[in-house]
């Protein structure tokens, strides 16, 4: 039985394993593309403390599989695999990675930067920060809607 495309949980991960995982020993592989994000210490000009990130079990996995479907219609990939963290996270902590595999290497960084921008506006995370302000919720971003858009996909997320 082939390894889960999506694993959303609150431990760390382990970036080799994972990348591994994905491949699986599949000779046909010729590129591997992975993003890694993790939380930084300023954001909007504000010390972050920590950052907790919310998700509905279930709703979420099905929102993220759907993406890479979308990411197999769209580039000729072999495979893809997201990990994303939920729960308290401090600075410099993995919050998710993203990995795609291909025969060749444009493809899998298209689809991995696909999944990026569908992942940063579409996926259905909460994030709140901790920061020297108080605590606030983290908005989607003009940007982010703008760099989705440029797959063709038209939505406004963002707020003022």
């Amino acid at each position: 039985m082939p390894a889960a495309r999506v694993v959303i949980q609150a431990a760390d991960f382990d970036v080799a394993r994972e990348i591994a995982t994905l491949r699986a020993g599949d000779l046909r592989v010729g590129a591997v593309c992975s993003f890694i994000g993790t939380v930084r210490d300023i954001n909007e000009g504000s010390a972050v403390a920590s950052m907790e990130l919310e998700h509905y079990p279930g709703m979420t996995e099905k929102s993220i599989e759907a993406m890479i479907d979308e990411a197999a219609r769209r580039f000729d990939i072999l495979g893809a695999r997201v990990v994303h963290r939920v729960g308290l996270l401090q600075p410099a902590d993995q919050i998710m990675m993203v990995a795609v595999i291909s025969a060749h290497r444009g493809q899998s960084f298209q689809a991995c930067e696909f999944l990026m921008d569908y992942l940063k506006t579409q996926a259905p995370f909460w994030k709140k920060e901790q920061t020297s302000e108080g605590a606030r919720w983290v908005d989607a971003r003009a940007h982010d809607d703008a760099a989705l858009q440029r797959w063709g996909i038209d939505v406004s997320n963002a707020g003022p």
